[in-house]
């Protein structure tokens, strides 16, 4: 939301590039990520509620401990001697509303659903590996 990615092409390649994000989400810094079809697949799998739900319980997490306020963004980065001045930061904010910027993806992934851009070829897993094995229980402990 903060980067204004709408795309779920650019959100892996964006994600691939970040240290910070690598670390949170358990990847090496070697390891891929997984396809951009992976998001869009696994958004079809389950109602937005669930990642409006995700994303509010983990943003509340990082606010009870300090790690949000609201006001200030950290970012990874390493020294490198630059003539720069303090004076010529400036605020990031995003470009809109979360509601517009979650219209936006609904229209996005509306349409992947009425037609994917491209279609897999044969499907060889068995069904075990194409559909999810936790049950109620585990979910309902992760939600």
């Amino acid at each position: 939301y903060l980067e204004n990615l709408i795309s779920d092409r650019k959100l892996i390649a964006h994600c691939s590039m970040r240290l910070d994000i690598l670390y949170f989400i358990g990847y090496d810094i070697d390891e891929e990520l997984p396809w951009h079809s992976t998001i869009s697949r696994t958004r079809q799998l389950f109602p937005e509620s669930v990642f409006e739900e995700v994303f509010t319980t983990v943003l509340e997490k990082c606010i009870d401990k300090g790690m949000v306020s609201g006001h200030t963004q950290a970012i990874d980065s390493a020294p490198v001697k630059a003539n720069a001045s303090m004076d010529t930061l400036e605020l990031k904010v995003p470009e809109e509303e979360l509601e517009e910027h979650l219209k936006k993806i609904r229209a996005i992934s509306s349409i992947d659903k009425q037609a994917p851009h491209r279609k897999s070829k044969n499907n060889k897993s068995d069904k075990g590996g194409r559909s999810i094995t936790a049950s109620n229980k585990e979910w309902t402990y992760y939600i």
